[in-house]
Formats: structure tokens, C-alpha cells, sequence
């Protein structure tokens, strides 16, 4: 199931986190070895599946949903859980909502949650298990001890593949200032850093399971994963080239040769821009996790070839990542160099007057991003030869 599907369950599991009132709830009903039907929402779309049972309109507590759940009938509660709306309900959704359950009360949390799109909650007496429905979705909750478990497998996982980038992005830097990279290069940020990004967003699933248990792996996650994004999207903004349709020669459709040419943009910078780069990564995304081992296939969502010959071509830095990294350098102004030039060589080639030349660039602005890439050039040739 992809994300946006996931997302109405995530709030829905949100509110039965460790942590929670109704978690609480919930587990002195599984501790008195008792079953429970709740429905987590009070609105007439949901009320007019309910037929008995009596108003209480009562602040939830979970000692009231304890003893209420020792009725047979399911238990009504307002969209947030913070009040007892009915209890002792009979729920009567259509027979002809398909149910994959067998149990009647999970059969009935089954047809309901595809009726109306509400959260409905078991408690399973038999299993000792709580399961949480929403739409086509169920989820049964974890032991918190292995939610924690699996979190934590998962932060050591992130480490590797954060230590990975970091060097790569090193790397890169000092290829840049060399004008001596690869599509294989760029392609050795990429791949561990969109691992980064997709073990984050599975610990973050953990953490919304895990509630105020998850504290410390959530720290962990924030200090491992911060800034990745926007690496990620600077490395995108240099080297993602637009699409270049095939051309016929001798009769056969071939793709145009990868030059550093072919990294020039045309048509207005911001618009341009911004589709190119979400494009690519949109398409970076996409792939499976299978597909994200093959550095062709990464390689492809930037238009930089999509066969094992195209790893080894030349491509330019357009210069945001490395602009990006000197000092009281603001957007707009690394925007416009980068209009101006085209490409980090001929930044860093450019004299103070050509700097100069860039529309809100005076002469100490340029000064000090010639320093900058001045220093950067130096760093790097001190790392290489020490």
C-alpha cells in the first residue's frame, strides 16, 4: 500500500499509540482477558448503522471503556476519543460488503470501516491481539517490545546507508571543483541516499505505532536523517538534464549522445526549474527497491542514459549544491549566477567582474564567492594529496 493510502490509517493508529488514553483503554480491556467493538466516530453516517444501546455522551476514560466493554454491544466514541458517545451498540452494516474475517466482531469492524471510512477497533479475546480497521486497510497491533525491536534494526540500517552518502557527497565535491565527474559518481549519492529516505519513512510508521515509546528512536532518526532531503535536492538541481525526445538516424530511433551540453535549460528558470527537479525525483521515488540496485535505472530519472555504457560519461555540475555551501549566499542570488554561467566550471572560472555582472552580486558578494570556491578548489587538492 502506498503512502497515501496509509495516511488515514496512520492517524487512526496515532490514537491507539502507547501513550494514548484509549491505548490504555484498550489494554485493561485485553488485560481483564475481555473482547471490545469500537467505532471512532459519532457522526449520523455512523449512527445510522447503530441500532439499541444507550446515549451516554460521557468524557472517555479508559476505566469507563474497561467497563463498558463487558457488554456484548460495540462502543461508540467522538472522532478524537476524548468522549463516550453510545454503548451496548448493535452495528448493522450491508451483508453485502465483501469481509475477508471470519469472527462476527471482526467481521462487522471489517464491513463498517468499508462502509463509511471511519476507524473501528477490536479486541480480539481469544488472540489477545488489538486490530485497528480503516477503509480496505487493517493493521493488528505489535508487542510494543518488537515495534521497538524492528525500529531499532532499522536506525542501525539508516546509519550504514547515511555514512555512505556522506562520503559520496565528498567525493562529489572534490570531483566537482576537478570538473572530473561521472554519471556514476552522481549515481553513488543517489542510491544510498534514497535508501536514507525510504528506511526514514518505515521508522517513522514504526514511531506513529510507537507513541511516546518511540522518543529516543525519534531523536535518533532527526539527528541521522536531518538535511537529507535537501542534499538529495541539490544533487537533483545539478545534474537532472531535461527529457531529450530520440532522434531517427539511418532509419532506427537512437537517444542523443550524453554531452555536457545537454545540461543547458531553456524557457523561463523558476517554472523549468522546479518541474525538471520534482520530476526527477518523483521518478527516483518510483522506483522498487529492486530497480534502486541498478545504477542505470537511477541514472534514468535524471536523463543521464539508462544503459551500463552512460555510467561512465562526463557530466557538469550545474553549481547550486557547491554554491549552496558558501556563506551569506541567499537563494536568489545562487539562482542567478547559475543562469548567468551555466555550469560550476565556468563559475569558478569566472572573473570578480563577470561575478560583478549578476544582477544583485556587488563587488564583496563576489569576492566572497570567488574565496569560497577559491577555498574549496584548495581543500580539495589538500584532501587528495595529503
Amino acid at each position: 500500500m502506498g503512502d497515501a493510502g496509509r495516511e488515514p490509517l496512520r492517524e487512526a493508529l496515532a490514537l491507539v499509540a502507547p501513550g494514548s488514553a484509549l491505548r490504555e483503554g484498550l489494554d485493561r480491556v485485553l488485560q481483564a482477558k475481555r473482547g471490545a467493538l469500537v467505532v471512532l466516530g459519532d457522526d449520523p453516517v455512523v449512527l445510522a448503522l447503530c441500532t439499541g444501546g444507550f446515549l451516554l455522551d460521557a468524557e472517555f476514560s479508559p476505566q469507563r471503556l474497561s467497563e463498558l466493554a463487558k457488554m456484548d454491544g460495540a462502543i461508540i466514541l467522538a472522532a478524537d476519543a476524548s468522549r463516550i458517545a453510545r454503548a451496548n451498540v448493535h452495528l448493522v452494516p450491508k451483508a453485502s460488503v465483501p469481509t475477508s474475517e471470519t469472527g462476527t466482531r471482526h467481521r462487522t469492524a471489517e464491513r463498517v470501516a468499508r462502509s463509511i471510512d471511519v476507524p473501528v477497533i477490536t479486541v480480539s479475546e481469544a488472540m489477545a491481539t488489538i486490530a485497528v480497521f480503516r477503509s480496505d486497510a487493517k493493521h493488528t497491533l505489535p508487542p510494543t517490545a518488537r515495534v521497538i525491536a524492528r525500529a531499532s534494526q532499522a536506525i542501525a540500517t539508516l546509519q550504514r546507508f547515511k555514512t555512505r552518502v556522506d562520503a559520496g557527497l565528498a567525493t562529489l565535491s572534490t570531483l566537482e571543483v576537478e570538473d572530473t565527474v561521472s554519471v556514476r559518481d552522481v549515481v553513488a549519492v543517489l542510491e544510498p541516499g534514497e535508501m536514507v529516505v525510504r528506511i526514514g519513512a518505515e521508522i517513522e510508521r514504526h514511531l506513529v505505532e510507537l507513541g511516546v515509546d518511540g522518543r529516543l528512536i525519534a531523536l535518533q532518526l532527526e539527528e541521522i536523517g536531518s538535511g537529507m532531503d535537501e542534499s538529495l535536492r541539490l544533487v537533483v538541481r545539478d545534474y537532472a538534464l531535461e527529457h531529450r525526445p530520440a532522434r531517427k538516424e539511418a532509419g532506427r530511433d537512437q537517444k542523443a549522445p550524453l554531452q555536457k551540453a545537454d545540461a543547458k535549460r531553456v524557457g523561463p528558470p523558476g517554472e523549468r526549474e522546479g518541474g525538471r527537479v520534482d520530476r526527477a525525483i518523483a521518478a527516483l521515488h518510483e522506483l522498487s527497491d529492486e530497480a534502486l540496485l541498478d545504477p542505470a535505472k537511477v541514472a534514468g530519472t535524471l536523463g543521464l542514459g539508462s544503459d551500463a555504457l552512460s555510467l561512465d560519461a562526463a557530466v557538469e555540475a550545474r553549481g547550486y549544491r557547491l554554491l549552496h555551501r558558501l556563506p551569506r549566499v541567499s537563494d536568489v542570488i545562487i539562482e542567478r549566477i547559475v543562469e548567468r554561467f551555466g555550469a560550476l566550471p565556468r563559475i569558478m572560472q569566472a572573473s570578480l567582474g563577470d561575478l560583478e555582472k549578476v544582477e544583485g552580486v556587488g563587488a564583496a558578494k563576489a569576492r566572497s564567492v570567488k574565496d569560497g570556491l577559491a577555498h574549496m578548489v584548495s581543500a580539495s587538492i589538500f584532501e587528495r594529496y595529503q
